[in-house]
């Protein structure tokens, strides 16, 4: 099957159709129209084989990590997501594994209100990288610079699960069944936080997703923000499979900088506590209070556990 053939019979009608949406799939450019009283939010993602997942991996939940990190990004700005754009290498023609891989891209596209509107294809090792689009309010947007001294910093969900999965896959850690079904969920199948994004619009000061371990990415924030944050470990929201490789040996260190958790940290005024009550309640999402912003140090971020010091792993870096 040809370039074309494959873009016809997999990539065509991928996520609902939008009136802004100018030109789709099969010229050299798409384009959109960015309606009055918005702008345009913007990013991209790349995955590579042996780097972001096992060669072997799942067509299925593939196609749906890939745009749900993208989706993250959305969520970490308040953006109502549109549209993407895809760059799909791959070693060889298989025509299951692009059914596969298109189903479960359609599904959660569908689910998100994205519409794949462009894209490319070639032939090499495995790897995707996807631009993904949405829309903001003019001048309003989260962002990482925007943190108070003074902030309460949250997180949502839960801390640690996808390190927990990939250490379980690795053989680093021995789970149950049913920890282990949880953790490698967490690991693969990812769960944007578009929703929770858009409701803190206006609300939070800052905020930004946990993509390479929440004390290395709240660094990033405080660097923009030029603060310092104080988390306290023992606020960390654990999950029962977390809490039970704790309770076997386990430490938080997965929790602190693991990575690939792909949820919301973000900071608001102590005067928002009830605010953020009544956001978790209706976004059913659990929010959880974990530090404060404080004057910049040369610490950027502290980490205390029962009042000591707490100093967990380095987080994920590309070129470490």
């Amino acid at each position: 099957m040809a370039e074309f053939s494959i873009i016809e019979a997999f990539c065509h009608g991928i996520g609902p159709d939008h009136v802004e949406t100018q030109l789709s799939v099969g010229d050299d450019a798409a384009v959109v129209a960015v309606p009055n009283g918005f702008e345009l939010a913007v990013s991209v993602d790349t995955m590579v084989s042996g780097v972001h997942f096992y060669p072997d991996v799942d067509a299925a939940k593939l196609a749906h990590k890939i745009l749900a990190v993208n989706l993250s990004d959305m969520a970490a700005m308040g953006a109502e997501p549109k549209w993407a754009t895809m760059a799909l290498t791959v070693p060889e023609l298989d025509n299951n594994w692009f059914s596969q891989f298109s189903t479960s891209l359609r599904q959660i596209a569908n689910r998100f209100g994205v519409q794949i509107i462009g894209g490319d294809t070639t032939q090499g090792p495995l790897n995707l990288s996807m631009t993904i689009m949405g829309l903001l309010p003019i001048s309003q947007r989260l962002c990482r610079s925007g943190a108070v001294i003074g902030d309460d910093v949250y997180v949502s969900h839960y801390l640690g699960d996808a390190a927990l999965g990939l250490a379980l896959l690795q053989g680093e850690t021995v789970l149950c069944e049913a920890d282990r079904k949880h953790t490698v969920a967490a690991l693969e199948l990812p769960e944007p936080r578009v929703e929770l994004g858009r409701a803190l619009l206006g609300v939070a000061h800052s905020c930004l997703d946990i993509s390479d371990g929440l004390v290395g990415d709240l660094g990033h924030l405080c660097e923009r923000s030029n603060v310092s944050i104080e988390v306290d470990a023992a606020l960390l929201p654990l999950s029962e499979s977390y809490r039970a490789y704790v309770a076997n040996g386990g430490n938080l260190d997965l929790a602190l900088n693991g990575g690939d958790d792909y949820e919301l940290a973000f900071t608001a005024s102590p005067d928002q506590q009830q605010r953020m009550a009544a956001i978790s309640k209706v976004n059913d999402i659990l929010l959880t209070r974990i530090g404060t912003v404080v004057e910049p140090r040369d610490s950027r971020v502290a980490v205390s556990l029962d009042g000591l010091n707490y100093r967990p792993a380095n987080s994920f870096e590309h070129f470490s």
